[in-house]
């Protein structure tokens, strides 16, 4: 019986074939075969399909995207980057940068003079003192899967959260600073805006800071996230701001072209 080249198989069902396939897989590995498979692998069509069968998009999806490839891998990639953003394994993850007063403590929700956390699965953040107390993660991007092509050409949005909140019976500053930086740690780009400082008497309310880094410079290959602060009162204990569930996510943009042939290393 003469063998049956897989080439010769209706095309749609070698796109079926390689939409079980993992993507990266898809890329690395199957593109470079033959021309064929090259071109079936970059049909707008199979990467819709993807989306479609791993939820990132519903059949009723009426925003536009530029490229389907590559939005299918940020969704694949789409996480928080911290880790630990939210004190549930103490201090675990972070770097202690300053430790002033009677240093980090982390405190279960709301606290004493506290209110509750918007959303009720947060259940703990981290307390500061009466001397200035910062900390931080740096992310390795390359690390975490994201590779230099998508983010040099396609430059998808990085948004930056955090949320703070002051005791009602202390006032406090609050500090945050996030930096974009290359290879060799050059910052590219920075968002550090000024203390936010909170008066005694107050709600005790959570405030959520907000930041998108859009159309930065290339050659970004790390960020570094640093928070924190003190009391103004310069009261012994934990008296200073409060922060827990910060996130840096890496997000598609739907109205943006990007340059062509993105692939994975």
């Amino acid at each position: 019986m003469a063998l049956v080249s897989i080439n010769q198989l209706p095309e749609s069902i070698l796109l079926e074939v390689f939409m079980h396939l993992p993507a990266r897989q898809l890329l690395l590995n199957c593109r470079p075969v033959c021309s064929l498979w090259r071109d079936l692998i970059d049909l707008v069509t199979l990467w819709k399909r993807k989306c479609l069968h791993e939820g990132y998009v519903t059949e009723d999806w009426d925003q536009s995207v530029a490229d389907w490839k590559v939005f299918y891998f940020l969704c694949s990639l789409r996480r928080n980057l911290l880790r630990n953003p939210c004190a549930e394994e103490d201090m675990r993850s972070w770097k202690i940068d300053s430790n002033g007063g009677d240093q980090w403590k982390v405190e279960s929700l709301p606290g004493a003079h506290g209110t509750d956390f918007p959303d009720p699965k947060v259940k703990k953040y981290f307390a500061t003192s009466y001397e200035m107390c910062l900390k931080s993660q740096l992310i390795d991007l390359k690390a975490e899967g994201y590779w230099e092509e998508l983010l040099d050409k396609f430059r998808p949005d990085i948004v930056v959260k955090d949320w703070f909140a002051a005791r009602a019976d202390c006032g406090c500053t609050y500090h945050i600073r996030v930096q974009l930086a290359s290879a060799d740690y050059i910052v590219l780009a920075s968002f550090e805006p000024p203390p936010v400082t909170v008066h005694q008497w107050n709600d005790a309310g959570w405030t959520e800071v907000s930041h998108t880094f859009s159309d930065y410079p290339p050659g970004v290959r790390h960020i570094l996230f640093q928070h924190g602060g003190k009391d103004t009162q310069f009261w012994a204990g934990w008296y200073g701001p409060r922060v827990t569930n910060s996130s840096i996510v890496i997000s598609h943009r739907v109205t943006r072209s990007p340059a062509p042939s993105v692939a994975p290393r």
